[in-house]
């Protein structure tokens, strides 16, 4: 674990940028990119487009440590190249910006009100894969969607299981149990939800350190005991599917609760704007993300 990474994510001003689509949501990311899916033919030429994309907001002036502490890259991304640097090597050493990685394989099928994670094939290998390309941390998302209490007890089981495993290999997890924005018992998730992470936030070993990925609470502040745990590094949250607007006027009202927004951070940009226009965009994004990060 590199110390002055861990000291930037843990008392750092800022948020963290979520570039992580992977292979189901690159073509949603793509198309409100303004890039259709009729201008690429197969799988390759869409991870070249989404990297092209990510690149662009990497490289600009905008995407500043000022304001930024961390950017949470897919797998693909992590094994490509910005200005002859891997991805995280750049990230780090010409912006400052501490590397993530999203390493879970997408959300199984709908059992007890939520989603499990589907198994994560070759974790190791993984793993010791961001460890050569000098990724700090890793992430992975479940979801919830009814206030289901076994339900939820399996999706943070199973999240810390494998956050054990993450950080026995030296990297910091990001759990993201996500709930459901339009969830109609969402509270009620929440309040399971907290209890589940606090029992397992006990069981961990001393030294252990991890994050943790949430939906903005339906209660302003109820977060705040997780966010003060000792194992709990940062607690970020997620848009949602909330427009921008939206996701930073719930964000404000909960002190000490940080941005890792991915469709709300890239809302406006188009594939087709100048640099001036796509900086100037990127830029306002970005300070009214990192106002409402720290409120």
């Amino acid at each position: 674990m590199n110390n002055k990474q861990l000291e930037r994510i843990s008392t750092g001003k800022g948020f963290i940028a979520a570039l992580d689509q992977s292979g189901g949501s690159t073509p949603k990311a793509l198309l409100q990119y303004g890039i259709k899916e009729d201008s690429y033919s197969n799988e390759k030429e869409m991870y070249e487009l989404v990297h092209e994309m990510r690149t662009r907001i990497i490289t600009s002036p905008a995407f500043d440590s000022e304001f930024i502490l961390g950017a949470i890259l897919f797998e693909n991304t992590m094994d490509r190249y910005i200005d002859g640097q891997y991805t995280a090597d750049y990230l780090w050493e010409k912006k400052g910006i501490v590397p993530f990685l999203k390493i879970d394989s997408g959300l199984d099928n709908l059992e007890d009100g939520v989603q499990l994670m589907k198994p994560i094939p070759g974790l190791t290998d993984l793993l010791n894969r961001a460890n050569n390309r000098n990724i700090f941390g890793t992430k992975m998302r479940s979801l919830i969607k009814e206030a289901n209490a076994a339900g939820i007890k399996k999706v943070v089981k199973q999240q810390f299981d494998i956050a054990n495993q993450i950080v026995d290999m030296g990297l910091v997890p990001i759990i993201e149990p996500e709930v459901d924005i339009t969830s109609v018992d969402k509270e009620a998730s929440e309040k399971l939800l907290k209890n589940e992470i606090l029992a397992q936030l006990s069981t961990l070993d001393k030294d252990a350190k991890v994050m943790l990925k949430l939906s903005i609470p339906t209660e302003n502040n109820f977060y705040t005991d997780l966010i003060d745990a000792p194992h709990v590094v940062r607690v970020v949250a997620l848009s949602g599917g909330y427009t921008q607007a939206e996701a930073n006027e719930k964000l404000a009202l909960n002190h000490g609760l940080i941005a890792s927004f991915s469709r709300a951070l890239s809302q406006g940009l188009t594939a087709g704007q100048t640099d001036e226009e796509f900086n100037s965009m990127l830029s306002k994004s970005i300070n009214s993300i990192y106002e409402a990060s720290i409120k």
